[in-house]
């Protein structure tokens, strides 16, 4: 990496120098890379940060355009508030897309460098695309310009951990950090989230429909519990129908066909960690929802009191955790499958799938050692897993282990593709570090 001077830089930009950058790419793609199966990757690698500078050089030149037609605007006496009008339409123009995307483009565009600066300096030198600025800046919209200022630079200042953060970690990290520097401000955005609940319908392709609902947290995970217990119980029971379309028309009985709830009575869990000082208001440290991520301790105190007014069943079970990472601590088992509380806990600990930039649900709880090479049934030696991920494990020449079993050491799993490329995964914090005792308060409310 390389800085260029402005002369460089102007004329890196110029379209004829783009264009022949665009047409030596296209070229090359005419005939085989003649690159061996690593090489192949890095190129992949090389390009897809290629791309990420890309989309930062069109919200730098977006900026400048957006600033040049306000100048201009000035100078032939417009009102403030029409200045710039039109600008986003010429970007969705050039960038071949909807005037409201381009409006979204320009807007990114304006806030990142100033108020966002660590982000901008991991979007322009790759580490970061588009796609993640955005939700950066969005999460953060709420928040005055210095604490804006400040959770970026938490955020971002690592731009190479960034860039090995996944969307989903990305925006439950931003917005457990905006809610511990400004509970307030979250709060109050949450509120008026809460009052704009509604119910969508858009046409898909097939003769389909998308049916979406915005809804409360607490509602929208104990739903989306119940269809997923539904097709699971569906699917054991060996219904052929794949697992969304039991869980479509488990919400299309319910709905529609007025199915009685008594029909499956079994009551939805929603599993809830905080600290026992968020709950008793002493602290206001984000908590966490399995299923979801990183809610307000406001939030998470009001759904505690609610299951305790509204008389659901409450289990209590204490949760350990390092001071240091918010990382919970390992458990262990004996048997071949993880089975009760140690498959629980693997899932409150991972959150999601643990391959990188992945994001899924964790559908399969592995052994990162495979049980047949000896591999232990243990927190340790466990990983939860997407199904994909985890069937993708299994092809030759792939391996994983685990972080040595050392006092104090966070859980690392490492693995190898068969081009000999590696990563490593960490499970993100559950809550948060240092300031706050080690003793979790894990919440099941019944309904």
């Amino acid at each position: 990496m390389f800085d260029l001077g402005k002369a460089e830089a102007s004329a890196a930009l110029d379209p004829a120098v783009i264009l022949l950058a665009q047409r030596t790419l296209s070229a090359a793609l005419e005939a085989p890379s003649g690159l061996d199966d690593a090489g192949r990757l890095d190129a992949v690698r090389a390009l897809e940060r290629l791309e990420c500078v890309v989309t930062a050089a069109q919200a730098h030149l977006a900026a400048e355009h957006a600033e040049a037609r306000r100048e201009e605007h000035a100078a032939l006496g417009l009102p403030r508030a029409r200045r710039g009008q039109g600008v986003a339409h010429e970007i969705a123009w050039a960038r071949r897309e909807s005037p409201h995307r381009g409006q979204r483009h320009v807007g990114l565009a304006a806030i990142v460098g100033p108020e966002l600066p660590a982000t901008w300096e991991a979007w322009k030198r790759g580490y970061i695309g588009e796609q993640q600025a955005t939700w950066i800046a969005r999460e953060t919209a709420c928040l005055t310009r210095p604490d804006r200022l400040a959770v970026d630079a938490l955020v971002a200042g690592d731009p190479e951990a960034l860039a090995e953060r996944g969307l989903r970690e990305l925006v439950s990290q931003v917005q457990a950090e905006a809610a511990r520097i400004d509970p307030a401000s979250v709060v109050a955005r949450r509120r008026r989230a809460e009052a704009d609940r509604h119910v969508t319908l858009r046409p898909a392709p097939d003769t389909m429909t998308w049916l979406s609902a915005l809804l409360p947290v607490k509602d929208g995970v104990a739903a989306y519990a119940a269809l997923t217990r539904a097709a699971d119980g569906a699917r054991a029971a060996g219904d052929p129908r794949s697992r969304g379309a039991v869980m479509a028309d488990a919400l299309v009985g319910r709905v529609v066909a007025g199915q009685a709830a008594e029909a499956d009575p079994t009551p939805v869990s929603l599993g809830l960690v905080m600290s026992d000082r968020d709950l008793f208001g002493s602290d206001d440290e984000p908590a966490f929802i399995e299923g979801f991520g990183p809610i307000p301790a406001e939030l998470a105190r009001e759904i505690v009191v609610g299951a305790v007014t509204a008389r659901e069943q409450v289990w209590l079970r204490r949760l350990y955790s390092r001071p240091d990472t918010g990382e919970l601590v390992a458990m262990e088992g004996r048997g071949r499958l993880f089975r009760g509380s140690l498959a629980r806990f693997v899932r409150l600990r991972d959150q999601v799938c643990r391959t990188p930039w992945c994001d899924a649900p964790v559908r399969h709880l592995d052994h990162a050692v495979d049980h047949c090479r000896t591999g232990p049934t243990s927190g340790r030696n466990a990983q939860g897993l997407c199904e994909g991920c985890s069937y993708a494990k299994q092809a030759p020449g792939w391996r994983a282990r685990p972080s040595p079993d050392t006092a104090g050491a966070a859980h690392e799993v490492e693995t190898r593709l068969p081009t000999g490329h590696h990563y490593l995964s960490r499970p993100p914090r559950v809550v948060a570090t240092v300031r706050r005792t080690t003793v979790r308060i894990d919440y099941a409310l019944t309904g």
